[in-house]
């Protein structure tokens, strides 16, 4: 398990720490000068996870919804996802810091999502060498594209003043599989096709078997669909093969019980793509299909209001292709991109 609590003290210099304060307000303020800790759990030898809120990515919770973690080596640490907002990431520095006196040598980012990424300024002096940032290939592409909604969105909801410069692109991107030494320990990042967006990353640590596998898998907060459908489908059917101990979800509780980890997931997204299949078939508008496609009795998924008519928003722009797809060569069949640009392009994700 994690050490005991300790008082936040962060060894910033002194010239970005007082810009990661007027950056992130009084929310930063908190983190650096006595707020509770972070906590952190150690699930596998070396293996050290921070449980995100099962909220909304908003001012009630300060940003920290998703699960973060980070991994020890002999050599060096690699951290998994910063969180939702400078604070965040200042305090999942902290609890490094409290863990190991080693430096991180990697920081490394799941998918373009704000509430899993705008802690990564806090990391930017972290170790001399600097840290190496490292995301999907696509990563980049996707958060340029969000950056000014995201921007806004900490501007509007947090009252955090963030600049471009605030905003952390990677430095190594992965467009297959990579392997990253910590010592003794070696991490396997693997990016994947289109799924719950179009730049996730899986990182697997062999020696514990640990895989995070961030928002490709959600427990009790329900799925949140940025993608394709029938990708992340198919992306859990591959992932039903890896040689899992733990698992490490997105959002939600670890679990040790793989694959079947992911089958109330597999049955919310199974049945979401029936379901728009049929209202498709039935001629339904996406309006009507909102207000038709259901979640079965039984599901105990959180945030239900807040995210499944989206799903179905997302679900139905990315079937209602699928009659023409036969008819269309792969140069110009639609892609997941363009059914999420139909759906709503300017909306700042969390989940």
């Amino acid at each position: 398990m994690s050490r005991s609590a300790l008082p936040i003290r962060i060894p910033l210099a002194d010239a970005l720490l007082a810009s990661l304060l007027a950056w992130s307000g009084c929310a930063a303020a908190q983190a650096v000068n006595g707020a509770a800790p972070m906590t952190v759990s150690q699930v596998a030898s070396g293996v050290y996870v921070h449980i995100g809120a099962l909220e909304d990515w908003t001012p009630a919770h300060g940003g920290d919804v998703a699960n973060l973690g980070f991994v020890v080596g002999s050599r060096c640490v690699a951290v998994i996802d910063t969180g939702g907002t400078p604070a965040v990431g200042l305090a999942l520095r902290a609890a490094v810091q409290r863990t190991t006196p080693l430096p991180v040598c990697y920081v490394i980012n799941t998918h373009a999502h704000p509430d899993h990424i705008l802690g990564n300024i806090a990391f930017v002096d972290a170790a001399e060498p600097p840290p190496r940032f490292v995301a999907s290939a696509n990563y980049s592409g996707a958060l340029a594209a969000r950056e000014p909604y995201y921007l806004n969105a900490l501007r509007r909801d947090f009252d955090i003043a963030l600049t471009h410069a605030a905003i952390v692109y990677p430095s190594l991107g992965v467009d297959a599989v990579l392997d990253l030494d910590l010592g003794d320990r070696v991490l396997t990042l693997q990016s994947w096709p289109t799924a719950h967006t179009d730049n996730d990353l899986t990182v697997y640590d062999r020696r514990t078997r640990t895989l995070f596998a961030s928002d490709l898998l959600f427990a009790q907060h329900l799925p949140v669909l940025d993608g394709s459908l029938r990708g992340w489908l198919t992306v859990m059917a591959a992932l039903k093969r890896l040689d899992v101990a733990i698992v490490v979800p997105g959002h939600g509780a670890i679990a040790s019980d793989w694959p079947a980890a992911m089958d109330a997931q597999a049955d919310y997204l199974s049945g979401l793509l029936s379901d728009t299949r049929a209202a498709l078939r039935d001629g339904l508008t996406i309006q009507q299909a909102i207000e038709r496609v259901g979640i079965a009795p039984a599901a105990h998924w959180l945030l239900t209001d807040r995210f499944h008519r989206r799903n179905v928003t997302v679900a139905y722009a990315e079937l209602e292709w699928e009659d023409d797809d036969s008819k269309l060569s792969p140069q110009t069949r639609p892609g997941p991109s363009r059914a999420r640009s139909r759906a709503n392009p300017s909306r700042a994700d969390g989940g």
